[in-house]
């Protein structure tokens, strides 16, 4: 994991992953230096990973006052329990479908839990900050928000795209891929993570979109994408066009059998 800045008020736990075929997937957490400190999602839960130590480089654990989950999937919140236990002061942003999702893993502290529905909002000290739906997500629990001081837009999954290397995936700033390449990895991660867009009425997904035309935030934030800075237009222009695209298909047992295949000794040769 590497941290930067984005704006004065921000800061990005950059992290990735391999997706054998698909790319290197940014998962980024975020520090919002509010007021009351503002924790968004807590990265991945694998063995080699330390989500606390790499917060505490940038914040003192003990300061934060709010960990904004933006939903319960394994990618963000790898590093949620370790965090409540160093931060005893502050409570847990999610839904009740969140909570209820993260409690058949281990028990949550209830008297520190905030439930926020899109539409609503926080005060959180210096600014306050606004619930909404995303366009697209993979979890029905998903709820990201804006901030208007810094007009900045934390959107979780949405508008996530794969990288052909690990170092665009912890960059700082996505313009270093080429515009029609993150068009077309927004179009993949989109068919990826939210395959029901194959299903959707066009003019019903476009309603979700409006609103963040209205918004009109100048930094995107997202889970899976490098900080986009400037670029909202493009951005929207792209997952408006999402409805009625082919969901991914991923390998079937018979590839992972050549796959495993070709790592043991003596096993075929790549193409």
């Amino acid at each position: 994991m590497s941290t930067h800045k984005v704006g004065p008020e921000t800061t990005v736990l950059a992290d990735c992953i391999e997706v054998p075929g698909i790319g290197f997937l940014p998962v980024n957490a975020f520090v919002l230096h509010a007021g009351q400190p503002v924790v968004v999602d807590t990265g991945l839960g694998l063995p080699d990973r330390d989500f606390l130590e790499v917060l505490g480089s940038v914040i003192d654990p003990a300061d934060v006052r709010w960990i904004w989950l933006t939903h319960p999937d394994r990618d963000h919140t790898g590093g949620l329990f370790a965090l409540l236990e160093a931060a005893p002061e502050a409570r847990l942003v999610t839904t009740f479908l969140g909570a209820g999702i993260m409690s058949t893993e281990r028990p949550l502290p209830m008297d520190r839990l905030y439930f926020l529905n899109p539409g609503q909002t926080l005060d959180v000290g210096d600014r306050t900050l606004h619930a909404f739906r995303p366009p697209l997500f993979d979890n029905p629990a998903t709820v990201g928000f804006y901030d208007d001081r810094s007009r900045t837009c934390f959107s979780s999954d949405c508008f996530g795209g794969p990288m052909p290397t690990a170092d665009l995936a912890v960059s700082t700033d996505v313009t270093q891929l080429p515009a029609d390449e993150l068009r077309a990895s927004q179009r993949l991660w989109a068919s990826v993570d939210s395959p029901w867009v194959q299903l959707v009425d066009p003019d019903r997904f476009l309603a979700t979109v409006d609103p963040l035309r209205t918004m009109d935030p100048q930094t995107v934030l997202c889970t899976h994408l490098p900080p986009a800075v400037g670029l909202t237009p493009q951005l929207l222009d792209t997952i408006a066009a999402v409805p009625g695209l082919d969901p991914f298909t991923g390998p079937d047992q018979a590839a992972l059998a050549q796959m495993l295949a070709a790592f043991e000794p003596g096993g075929p040769a790549p193409d």
